[in-house]
């Protein structure tokens, strides 16, 4: 089974601000694309993003409409772009995409630690351990895992992480004894940034919600962009945006948290198990 195929997140972010435009005008799809001179085929897929739609398009329709909202021409212009990524050798740039859209992403990472937690020699023994990667590769899907990273200390667009961790993944070595010595105490440190809540599940606790493995949510900024819940299989990805879904994902994600250390206490752990290794 392969990754499913859905436009880039931008795409359709900005296909869903073209509908609610129309429906604001109160036209139907059928006389909206006549009037634009389009068939209706075509204004559906502009509305769902399988399309890029142009400024002049954009401009077109708010012709149309009596509409105009630059906000609007500026996020075409965004969705036109390519990804920052690309030149990195990304290929699947849709997770980072919405990710850097992002408002929030709530994450249970199953039995590794959260990407965007992790030092660069952690980094690179995950990656050295996976497919094989040229040293270019590997070099630049650290680049790129360290360059998510820094969101979380912008003062101008920090992305809020709330990350569980379970207590398997602080006592699985990774890169040898030093690589964890040094991993477990950026954890601590980034557990302190204003933008982190980080939480453990020990493993006393025995069973939890989470045993089915890791998610990540995401919630954005602006509530016509909806949440997505994001979720990797051994051969692909999926990106989910029914409600009911997502519904069903929070409320793991919340009792995930009941059953969890808090963060005080998480941070506790964490430097009782760094302790042991030093």
């Amino acid at each position: 089974m392969k990754t499913n195929k859905k436009p880039p997140f931008r795409r359709r972010r900005l296909g869903r601000k073209l509908r609610a435009m129309r429906e604001a005008a109160g036209l139907t799809i059928e006389v909206a694309a006549a009037r634009l001179e389009l068939s209706r085929s075509s204004l559906f897929r502009l509305e769902t993003g399988e399309t890029r739609a142009s400024v002049h398009v954009i401009k077109s329709m708010m012709d149309e409409y009596d509409i105009r909202d630059d906000d609007l021409l500026d996020a075409a212009r965004e969705a036109l772009k390519p990804s920052p990524y690309a030149k990195y050798g990304v290929t699947d740039t849709r997770y980072v995409e919405v990710e850097a859209d992002a408002a929030r992403v709530y994450e249970f990472a199953g039995l590794s630690l959260p990407g965007l937690l992790q030092t660069e020699a952690y980094m690179r023994a995950v990656f050295e351990h996976g497919h094989r990667r040229t040293p270019k590769q590997l070099e630049n899907d650290v680049k790129v895992r360290s360059m998510r990273k820094q969101r979380l200390t912008s003062d101008d667009d920090p992305l809020e992480l709330v990350a569980i961790i379970d207590e398997a993944a602080l006592r699985r070595e990774v890169g040898g004894p030093e690589v964890m010595c040094v991993q477990l105490a950026h954890l601590v440190e980034m557990a302190a940034l204003p933008a982190v809540t980080l939480q453990v599940l020990p493993l006393a606790s025995g069973l939890h919600n989470g045993m089915h493995g890791a998610f990540i949510l995401l919630e954005f900024y602006e509530p016509l962009d909806g949440d997505l819940l994001y979720h990797a299989y051994v051969t692909g990805a999926l990106h989910i945006e029914d409600e009911a879904e997502l519904r069903k994902a929070r409320l793991v994600f919340e009792a995930l948290r009941r059953e969890a250390l808090n963060p005080a206490e998480s941070v506790a752990l964490i430097e009782q198990l760094a302790a042991l290794r030093s």
